[in-house]
């Protein structure tokens, strides 16, 4: 998963566009970008809309349902499980137990629309509540149908009392840069990826691809994105260069043709077994987003 693009529910004309929009994922919205009075029309609007165009689009497609609290979890996944979803997304997840949880609903829910047992996936917004940050490690073996792990800032500021989540210049504050790197680190221990999270001025192309450049450094392999124009950015970012791709075959090879040892030498530079890490899950991230290698 590089991009992944939140669509609301509630809007025909959006879903439309979103699905066309060559995002690796949509993300249907039943929760912030659906107005409390239109939940229950979105359900059907949407449930209405995948069942019609499922074919229409490569595109995985997740719904994010309303948070365990609401009590509208249940009602949601009533409706959407039936239009076979590959994916949950949850907000405002305070733990891995709250994964265990929607789990355990899901496959009630499979079991009676004749899914196969797990076969949707969750994908957890982790850091929206401060319960939720300090349990980022609970996430490791939660469940089987882990995809990922994400993170938000937006909810996480009205939960903590923040004026702001970025400073001046445009950088997150420390509390969030804590929860940022809080959700890498859960991921590597889940094994499992790690999707950083939107970028709210959708019109400033610069630094939005400063920001796609920046987490996929720091370990990100995807964003989710607010608009289809932030699409073919993220793509471009967390998709492999074929420089990448070289070197990473060649430290692959060096290895193979060494024996697999712990250390090996290419013109001069010495890598050992980390770097080959690195080089293998870039090459499986290159084939994921279908770069030959």
């Amino acid at each position: 998963m590089r991009s992944l693009l939140f669509v609301p529910g509630d809007s025909e004309k959006k879903l439309e566009k979103g699905f066309g929009a060559g995002a690796d994922v949509v993300i249907v919205d039943l929760e912030d970008s659906v107005a409390p009075q239109n939940k229950v029309a979105a359900r059907e609007i949407a449930a209405r809309f995948i069942a019609g165009n499922r074919r229409q689009t490569s595109s995985a497609i997740y719904i994010r349902v309303n948070d365990l609290s609401t009590g509208l979890t249940d009602d949601d996944l009533a409706v959407l499980v039936a239009v076979k979803p590959d994916g949950i997304m949850l907000p405002k997840s305070n733990s891995g137990q709250d994964v265990q949880q929607l789990s355990a609903k899901l496959r009630v829910h499979e079991a009676e629309n004749g899914l196969p047992d797990g076969g949707i996936k969750i994908l957890p917004i982790i850091t929206e509540t401060a319960a939720g940050v300090l349990a980022a490690a609970s996430y490791a073996g939660a469940s089987a149908r882990l995809a990922g792990l994400t993170w938000g800032a937006e909810d996480l500021s009205a939960a903590i009392g923040a004026r702001a989540a970025r400073d001046d210049n445009g950088r997150y504050t420390d509390v969030f840069r804590l929860a940022r790197s809080m959700t890498i680190l859960a991921a590597g221990a889940a094994e499992v990826a790690a999707i950083d999270t939107v970028f709210p001025a959708f019109r400033d192309i610069a630094a939005f691809e400063a920001e796609c450049a920046e987490a996929e450094r720091d370990g990100f392999t995807g964003k989710m994105a607010i608009h289809p124009a932030q699409v073919p950015v993220i793509n471009a970012a967390f998709t492999p260069s074929a420089e990448a791709i070289e070197r990473s075959q060649a430290i692959v090879a060096a290895f193979e043709a060494a024996g697999n040892p712990g250390v090996v030498g290419i013109d001069g530079k010495m890598y050992d077994r980390p770097h080959l890490r690195l080089a293998e899950r870039l090459l499986a991230r290159a084939g994921a987003a279908g770069v030959s290698t």
